[in-house]
């Protein structure tokens, strides 16, 4: 997930971009589909070309159909390469995947991204010799990048094994007819000030809209969302200051946990599962069931093919409560790759400031490239579903704010073990929250071993 773009109308060049549930393309597999059912990695065909496979998740807006056809730029720059993507919707599901292939070397892609909650795992003692040194190979200038996401790719003892691709300013985004129909004000700035400074203000703006709910409708879609929203923006989350796990003890953890809690105990939310297979959550962009989602950079892409163009306008983006970050990836190429070298000259390129703004242009993904993230091109960038909203603005504002938190290599488990183990309990089946904590701390004790 990246951006890039010329200096042209963005919004006249905007494209629906891939939904993290509409890409599932060999979805049981991370990397290959190859035709022989082999391991997945590059290969050189009859044709003489050198096949690069990528193992991705959700949209990271490189494809030929909805991105910024940056594969089919790259072959036709490079005529002896050709690229397959192999895209899967679950984020957890293709890591347990690649996690799998990388300890038997065998089965991998010649790039696979990685999410940011997983990245503390990929540079550890355990993978971290697994990757190609992107230092050193394939030409990236990683002084290009924000100086802390190159930070959160390198391993303890200084190779760096994945380039950022976008990173995940937070912002809450809102249907205005829902709204206006709930008696709350719609304009952007005035949105933003019913929680100015505190999450908390949200989920009681939260219990206000309930009062004069749509019927069928709720103020927020998951308060599992609502937890990641809040705990984005905590300075210390799972882990603490040693990037040691100490999930129970964050002041992090338990202030999105009680709002999350709060959200849930009070209805305000839809009870829906982000991302889920069966297709709920998308559906509710599409019939309107929610009035807000907590909306990192990458949110809006997911939004603008979810809902569809006949709630087109309808939705707007204001401040959030607090500054935060929630997703952001990486390309790593793997060891194990055949064509290593060919595979972090890939990686050096759609990662580029260049292709950062290109992909931007289409899919609306936030940058990781310095350059890129100043640019007039992000800075005065419209999306058209959105309308007027100053979106560049709005989300480089954010991103200014930013300061990263200690990740931990069990960051990314605990988070699925609390929202979709705990938090879905309480919003679903009416677990108490006492034994819903207890169930989480069990699962973690057992399937986390430190």
């Amino acid at each position: 997930m990246r951006t890039s773009s010329s200096t042209r109308d963005l919004a006249r060049r905007r494209r629906p971009a891939l939904a993290a549930t509409a890409l599932t393309a060999c979805a049981a597999l991370i990397a290959g589909c190859s035709d022989g059912g082999g391991d997945g990695s590059a290969s050189a065909g009859d044709d003489g070309k050198i096949t690069l496979r990528i193992g991705t998740f959700g949209s990271f807006g490189y494809d030929n159909e909805n991105g910024a056809k940056l594969y089919a730029e790259y072959e036709k720059l490079n005529p002896n390469i050709k690229i397959v993507e192999s895209n899967v919707a679950d984020g957890q599901k293709y890591w347990d995947t690649l996690k799998l292939r990388l300890s038997r070397n065998s089965g991998l892609a010649d790039i696979q991204a990685v999410e940011v909650g997983y990245i503390a795992e990929a540079t550890g003692p355990t993978m971290g010799n697994k990757w190609v040194d992107l230092s050193k190979t394939g030409g990236a200038d990683t002084s290009a990048f924000l100086d802390w996401k190159v930070k959160q790719a390198t391993t303890a003892d200084g190779k760096v094994i994945g380039l950022g691709t976008d990173i995940g300013p937070m912002a809450i985004c809102y249907n205005k007819d829902l709204f206006a129909k709930a008696k709350l004000p719609t304009d952007r700035n005035q949105v933003a000030e019913l929680w100015a400074g505190d999450w908390a203000k949200f989920v009681a703006t939260g219990k206000t809209y309930q009062r004069n709910a749509p019927a069928g409708t709720a103020f927020h879609d998951s308060a599992s969302g609502l937890f990641n929203a809040v705990l984005s923006s905590q300075p210390q989350q799972y882990a603490n200051d040693e990037g040691e796990l100490d999930w129970e003890n964050s002041p992090g953890v338990k202030t999105a946990w009680k709002l999350a809690v709060d959200a849930a105990g009070n209805e305000i939310t839809a009870k829906l599962r982000q991302f889920d297979e069966k297709g709920t959550w998308n559906a509710g962009f599409k019939n309107s069931k929610f009035a807000t989602v907590a909306c990192p950079s990458w949110m809006t892409g997911i939004i603008k093919d979810q809902a569809g163009p006949a709630n087109k306008g309808k939705w707007d983006i204001a401040a959030p409560p607090v500054a935060g970050n929630w997703g952001g990836s990486f390309l790593a190429v793997p060891k194990a790759g055949k064509h290593a070298e060919e595979a972090a000259k890939l990686a050096a390129w759609l990662t580029a400031p260049e292709q950062h703004a290109k992909v931007f242009g289409v899919n609306g993904n936030i940058p990781s490239t310095k350059e890129t993230l100043a640019s007039p091109t992000v800075q005065n960038a419209k999306i058209d579903y959105f309308g007027d909203t100053p979106v560049g603005k709005i989300y480089s504002s954010a991103a200014a704010g930013i300061t990263p938190a200690p990740v931990s290599r069990h960051d990314g488990q605990v988070k699925t073990f609390i929202t979709d183990n705990g938090i879905l309990d309480i919003e679903q089946r009416g677990t108490s929250p006492e034994k819903a904590w207890s169930n989480v701390k069990k699962l973690i004790d057992d399937k986390i071993a430190q």
